[in-house]
């Protein structure tokens, strides 16, 4: 049997939901891997982490993260080394090679104009990298319509973009529902007058589960 360990941020105002959220997941993607055991941890949930690594002391870490930032490459590996966890840490979900597969089919039959909204920084380019990277993956593929690249805490911000664009199709790329998905993404778009379709967050989507065990499965 062997042991993988799903770790999200979550959030520390609220934390609870998101840690069933992905419990919810883990239970999801362990179906499609009758070899292997999924458990679940946010790093905002308090001993979420200790316990899981506990249970599961050999796991293998996959980061429910969209960007390879400073939460996946020092924090985490921080936090692990503490409770005395040495497995390999994988790439974040963001990295998936088959993700824009997936935005692809979610977006195909979407209107002329897709918003892509992401956090965003003043302090990090990791989060504005990763968007503007997945953005020139999946321009080509999607001909039909124009990708606007938005955020929630750096420019262009998702209010102002919303403003120019405000029948398009918004597609939240977060994995979890949480405060940004919940409230900021829609009171930004409420704010500017937008009318378009808000799409679920990119890591709630029905087929994520299937592409986390595919990679799993792969490893």
């Amino acid at each position: 049997m062997r042991n993988v360990l799903i770790v999200a941020h979550g959030f520390p105002s609220d934390p609870e939901p998101a840690q069933a959220a992905l419990e919810t997941l883990a239970t999801k993607v362990e179906a499609l891997l009758p070899d292997t055991k999924v458990g679940a941890a946010t790093l905002a949930c308090t001993g979420a982490l200790r316990e899981a690594v506990a249970a599961q002391p050999d796991a293998l870490i996959y980061p429910f993260f969209m960007a390879e930032g400073w939460f996946t490459k020092v924090q985490l590996p921080r936090r692990l080394a503490e409770l005395g966890h040495s497995a390999e840490i994988l790439p974040p979900f963001g990295r998936e090679p088959a993700l824009p597969d997936l935005i692809v089919q979610t977006l195909k039959d979407a209107g002329p104009e897709v918003i892509l909204v992401a956090h965003g920084s003043q302090v990090s380019r990791s989060s504005h990298d990763m968007t503007v990277e997945l953005a020139r993956t999946l321009a080509p593929r999607l001909p039909k319509q124009h990708l606007r690249l938005a955020f929630l805490e750096e420019m262009p911000h998702l209010r102002e973009v919303a403003a120019h664009y405000r029948a398009a199709t918004c597609l939240p790329l977060f994995v979890l529902r949480g405060g940004h998905v919940a409230q900021d993404v829609p009171q930004a778009l409420e704010e500017a007058g937008f009318s378009g379709t808000l799409l679920p967050a990119l890591g709630e989507l029905e087929d994520v589960p299937a592409l986390i065990a595919e990679s799993l499965r792969a490893k």
